[in-house]
């Protein structure tokens, strides 16, 4: 069974320490408290920092999906980690992966999981009976926008060093069309999924154009979640989901992680021109709503915040300062009306059952 925990599906950890100098290891009040003291530094266009170990660990967030993302030039703060041709992405996202395997060797807190055995132990430690002083943090590494993999093939490197998913895209990558570039899968692409189907990788379709999400699942056959994406009912726009995609995506059993980010939850609202209150909670609860409604169970939507990824605190629905809210999540989805069932599978279960089909033993 699992422990009562928080899986969040998609963080920028290490982008936020080698652009930004971030430590995980800090909490966010600390963060904040650091970066109010460097005007003009970066963090002014990245937004108010949210993420920290000690947030997650009193919001009980035991597993995390940690990600390796490489900007095009151009992304505001992330010169850091531009890339400009294939070996520059590589350089970049092996840096990455390095920063989480110092991490992880460094921190007895956190705990690299590259099978079923390393997720099984860090939910032991979230275990009824355990104390704050036992809990470790899961990192799952997932790369967002695959152009750091050279090429297909170069996957096995890849997959030896940690990472167990892959979203293709970000923009337009040279593996797949992404957010406002519409198109399909590369050639690259298709080949890549191939190679991916082998080591029964997990497969991110967030970010993907619409026509590569439809050609990815019909060509993978492994495991596939959306890791932070939003119905399009509720935002139009190419980063999120019609009905239609959502449906596919059920059909193939896989889950999406809702984005609680005002931008993508209330049409028109734009950071530093409208408030923060003038979202709440309420909207990713509506959107979790609809999500249960169109599968007709709650077997299918999770949590993915992408918090501290180019936005922060004045950027998250209200209640919303950090992590240490993400708990809260479980009381108001029971003033909601779901079963504490149904509010397991959604705060940790369904995205658990997809990297139990999807990692090695």
């Amino acid at each position: 069974m699992n422990p009562s925990i928080i899986l969040d599906a998609h963080l920028d950890i290490a982008l936020n320490k080698i652009a930004l100098g971030r430590d995980f290891r800090k909490s966010s009040w600390e963060k904040q408290r650091l970066e109010r003291k460097f005007p003009g530094h970066p963090y002014d266009n990245i937004g108010v920092a949210t993420v920290g170990m000690p947030d997650l660990m009193l919001g009980r967030v035991g597993v995390v999906f940690s990600t390796l993302w490489v900007s095009p030039p151009g992304q505001p703060a992330c010169e850091a980690v531009y890339y400009y041709d294939a070996q520059d992405a590589y350089r970049q996202g092996m840096l990455q992966m390095d920063y989480y395997h110092r991490l992880a060797d460094e921190e007895p807190r956190v705990r690299l999981i590259y099978t079923q055995k390393d997720l099984d132990a860090v939910l032991a430690t979230w275990q009824d009976g355990k104390t704050l002083n036992d809990h470790v943090i899961g990192f799952v590494v997932l790369m967002e926008g695959a152009d750091p993999i050279l090429e297909p093939k170069q996957l096995e490197e890849w997959y030896a060093r940690g990472l167990r998913i892959i979203g293709p895209a970000w923009n337009k990558t040279r593996y797949a069309y992404g957010t406002d570039e519409p198109g399909r899968l590369t050639s690259l692409g298709r080949e890549l999924l191939e190679v991916m189907a082998d080591f029964r990788m997990l497969l991110d379709l967030s970010h993907l154009a619409e026509q590569a999400f439809f050609e990815a699942l019909d060509s993978y056959d492994g495991a596939v979640v959306a890791s932070h994406s939003n119905p399009r009912h509720f935002v139009d726009g190419y980063r999120h989901l019609s009905d239609d995609m959502i449906r596919r995506l059920i059909e193939r059993d896989g889950v999406m992680g809702i984005v609680p980010f005002n931008q993508f939850m209330k049409k028109g609202w734009k950071s530093g021109r409208e408030p923060k209150t003038d979202v709440t909670v309420k909207t990713m609860l509506d959107m979790i709503d609809h999500v249960c409604q169109l599968a007709g169970n709650a077997n299918h939507v999770g949590i993915g915040t992408d918090w501290d990824g180019f936005f922060g605190w004045e950027s998250i629905p209200v209640p919303f300062d950090s992590h240490i809210d993400l708990w809260k999540i479980r009381g108001w989805l029971a003033q909601h009306g779901y079963s504490s069932d149904s509010i397991d599978r959604i705060c940790c279960g369904n995205f658990l059952r997809k990297l139990r089909e999807s990692l090695p033993a």
